[in-house]
């Protein structure tokens, strides 16, 4: 049996290999918690350009939201080279489509998984698009996303668009918990559902069990 990849470690031995050279970087962003550690580890070592592609966020009030938040962290967080935001109009209509048929799948199912294709198949075409020589997301900073899953999409996009994917697992090496000290620290808007309307009803469904519970101990 094949043994488990290290994604952070590939990275890191990948950041070793530059010999100080400082690539340009494709970072699709989800949002400003997950991209707070991201940026704060990535840019010591990238030129870095964020994607904010989310069509999955639902409603849009809440995709402006935390676009906004994310240019809040970008103007107040010390970066060793300059971030700039690949404008990106919000496109709820592409996550609808990729959804239909689907709709029945759990939270980190098949869903999820065409929706990690999604927005890593506009990061891959915008790094082209660019001249960006790698890129990746930060959706792998959350425990509750599938990092394995994510690489391998990446990989097999990086070959379909000639453009590398950098590998990661950002929640490694205390990536997870610096991402909340450093939301604690700028005061971010974090989000307690995914982004997706499934995702939104799987939060209510929970937090109605919850009530549910605690309604009946009492």
């Amino acid at each position: 049996m094949a043994s488990k990849r290290n994604y952070s470690r590939e990275l890191e031995k990948l950041i070793e290999g530059l010999g100080g050279r400082v690539p340009t970087l494709l970072l699709h962003a989800c949002c400003a918690p997950c991209s707070s550690a991201s940026l704060e580890y990535l840019g010591r070592y990238f030129s870095i350009s964020l994607l904010y592609y989310n069509p999955n966020i639902s409603p849009a009030e809440e995709y402006e939201k935390r676009l906004y938040e994310l240019r809040r962290l970008l103007g107040e967080l010390p970066l060793e080279h300059p971030v700039g935001i690949i404008p990106c109009e919000y496109r709820g209509e592409d996550f609808e489509r990729m959804a239909r048929g689907l709709e029945g799948e759990p939270e980190g199912g098949a869903r999820c998984m065409e929706c990690y294709r999604l927005r890593l198949e506009e990061a891959a075409k915008a790094a082209k698009e660019h001249g960006m020589e790698y890129f990746t997301t930060t959706l792998t900073i959350s425990p509750l996303k599938n990092a394995a899953a994510i690489n391998r999409i990446g990989e097999e996009l990086a070959e379909k668009y000639g453009v590398k994917h950098l590998p990661s697992d950002l929640k490694k090496k205390d990536g997870y918990k610096r991402s909340i000290e450093l939301s604690r620290e700028y005061g971010l808007y974090r989000q307690d559902y995914c982004g997706c309307v499934y995702s939104k009803m799987e939060r209510d469904r929970i937090k109605e069990e919850r009530d549910d519970r605690l309604a009946g101990d009492q």
